[in-house]
């Protein structure tokens, strides 16, 4: 089938699987990508055969994850996560990196470079697919959220320079001489995104923002494209250089026209949720290897490395959350930190590209990835519900004790 033939498909998963989050909503809460994942698997050549992915879908499916990513850089508010919380983060995330490459080096067999593409995967927090659930749920406000925002930032952030620093195929003194100038250089972006914009370009926005000319939105792909291009030439990930242009494209915006960032920033996610991300995840469920799984040995693998994401990720996330979260709290947030996939999926495509892992294995780890998105978040927000209710009936209860006494 040729490529329009296999657009076509993938737009109608994309369009039939919120369709099926809507229809089975009343009875359990399924997140909207693993139906699209789900249904990428259907359509795949391992079951119905009807998709094939080319060079064309397969570089939509490329900016799609790059949006992703984007969008989550983009979501991050670095001045509420900044302080005593980005710290505990940051030693969150190097513990977990500790140990996933420790415990994959005993699953490698020694291999080292194997063990870095399997322990690298298993730090890593799909801030990109949290983060909607939350806003969707009204969890993202709050200290909780802001605390949330902070562990996933790094948990997606850090793999990211991970994997430029130890999958790269260079020395790891020149990969750090190189990821030294990127941000050398993205500082610098920082810099000139903090400096007040002209005049100009406000009254230009707002006269464009409902009009073919869209100023902001094509400023917005501009500094995307630059930073993935900026990231290219320094032989980065590009994921590196969509997470850098998130966070530029947020400080440009809100200092320059903080009455219409929000505006800009749907239009935005319009392009993102409603045409490439879907996509992404949906070819993602195209290529997803589903023989291998037929091997016990990979299928055996699956709940093993779901237990590994919530060990290595998670343990330590719950044991360095901020105090002044509950026990309901930290569970959940290990919870959420664990949920992981659109990282994990990367990872696993630059160890196989790079015959640095077996194919098995790396569907096993998808496959395991694929099972964080659909469960964890679903207990930790339970939890969270859970825990508010019993404290309201405990609070209630206290007034109505009270109120006898009184």
């Amino acid at each position: 089938m040729t490529h329009p033939g296999t657009l076509i498909l993938i737009m109608a998963a994309a369009v039939l699987a919120p369709l099926l989050v809507y229809a089975t909503g009343r009875r359990i809460r399924i997140p909207l990508v693993i139906f699209e994942i789900s249904l990428g698997i259907l359509i795949g050549p391992d079951v119905l055969g009807w998709a094939r992915p080319d060079d064309v879908v397969d570089t939509l499916a490329d900016l799609g994850l790059s949006m992703l990513i984007f969008l989550a850089g983009y979501e991050i508010e670095f001045a509420a996560v900044r302080g005593d919380t980005l710290r505990r983060s940051l030693w969150a995330w190097l513990l977990s990196l500790g140990l996933g490459i420790g415990v994959a080096f005993l699953i490698s067999g020694g291999d080292v470079f194997e063990a870095f593409v399997i322990g690298t995967a298993l730090t890593s927090t799909a801030l990109g697919t949290v983060l909607p659930m939350l806003r969707d749920s009204g969890q993202l406000r709050g200290r909780f959220g802001t605390v949330m925002s902070a562990f996933g930032a790094v948990g997606e952030f850090g793999p990211v320079v991970a994997v430029a620093l130890l999958l790269s195929g260079r020395r790891p003194g020149e990969s750090a001489a190189l990821l030294a100038g990127f941000g050398v250089l993205t500082a610098g972006a920082v810099f000139w995104a903090m400096r007040p914009r002209p005049p100009w370009f406000a009254r230009l926005t707002e006269r464009t923002l409902h009009s073919s000319g869209q100023f902001a939105v094509r400023f917005v792909m501009l500094l995307l494209a630059c930073m993935l291009g900026l990231a290219e030439v320094f032989g980065l990930d590009v994921l590196l250089g969509a997470f850098a242009a998130g966070v530029l494209t947020r400080l440009v915006l809100r200092r320059a026209v903080p009455e219409s960032s929000e505006q800009v920033l749907g239009k935005v996610e319009a392009m993102g949720f409603g045409f490439l991300v879907p996509l992404f995840y949906v070819v993602t469920g195209i290529e997803f290897d589903l023989h291998a799984l037929h091997d016990l040995g990979a299928l055996l693998l699956v709940p093993v490395f779901l237990l590994l994401f919530l060990l290595v990720r998670g343990a330590p996330v719950y044991a360095l959350a901020p105090r002044d979260l509950g026990r309901a709290d930290r569970t959940a947030l290990a919870l959420f930190a664990s949920t992981c996939l659109p990282l994990v999926v990367a990872i696993t495509t630059i160890g196989v590209d790079q015959d640095l892992l077996a194919s098995d294995e790396a569907a096993s780890l998808v496959g395991a990835a694929m099972i964080s998105v659909l469960v964890l978040p679903l207990l930790a927000t339970r939890l969270r519900s859970t825990a508010g209710d019993a404290s309201r009936e405990q609070a209630a209860h206290g007034t109505a004790k009270d109120a006898e006494a009184w």
